[in-house]
């Protein structure tokens, strides 16, 4: 009778085995597909965008920065067109958020360099056709009445997917509120957009 309950349980766990292997194959089975397909879907659009068109290089573009505007609802934060023109006889892709730094008197806490953070919120994919432009916006917090001032002189930028700079002249009565080591700066730049046709 001991030797019947014994197979008996055995054989119960083995099915349980069986069982829970095959569930954990069906799991595997089931996200690993899903992960695949996730992962295609997600690499189609980039590789096509990639292939389609090239990205604009620095050699492609002139930059230049417009007319700061007060934003609404945030005393003492502007906005900063930066605007890119394709100049080459091609169209290009220009999407993604570029490297901004704002390069001034050296302060003596931060150096003259002012590297901003980055807000990735910007078109996915964006083409450029020659003569035509597309822009980010930098987004400016002023220091308050009284406090240290530090107006930049220039700025660099690096077109996303790039390594060298463009060059422009910083408006002269803009000064920026330093926060080089603030979590969530009053300052940074965002990504690129479509200007409109």
């Amino acid at each position: 009778m001991k030797r019947i309950l014994t197979g008996i349980g055995a054989a119960a766990g083995m099915a349980a085995l069986t069982a829970c292997g095959a569930a954990g194959a069906a799991t595997q089975t089931s996200s690993g597909a899903a992960g695949t397909a996730g992962g295609a879907g997600a690499a189609a659009p980039a590789a096509a965008a990639s292939t389609a068109t090239p990205r604009c290089t620095t050699a492609d573009l002139a930059v230049s920065l417009g007319k700061p505007a007060g934003k609404t609802g945030a005393p003492g934060q502007f906005d900063v067109p930066l605007t890119y023109r394709n100049t080459s006889d091609h169209t290009c892709g220009l999407y993604g958020v570029p490297g901004v730094d704002l390069v001034g008197p050296d302060d003596a806490t931060f150096g003259p360099v002012y590297h901003l953070p980055r807000e990735n919120n910007g078109v996915k994919y964006n083409e450029v056709p020659a003569g035509t432009t597309a822009s980010a916006t930098i987004t400016v917090l002023t220091p308050s009445e009284g406090g240290a001032s530090w107006t930049p002189t220039s700025l660099k930028t690096i077109p996303p997917g790039q390594t060298q700079a463009l060059t422009a002249d910083w408006p002269a009565d803009l000064p920026v509120l330093r926060q080089d080591a603030a979590t969530h700066p009053g300052t940074y730049v965002n990504g690129i957009l479509a200007d409109p046709a």
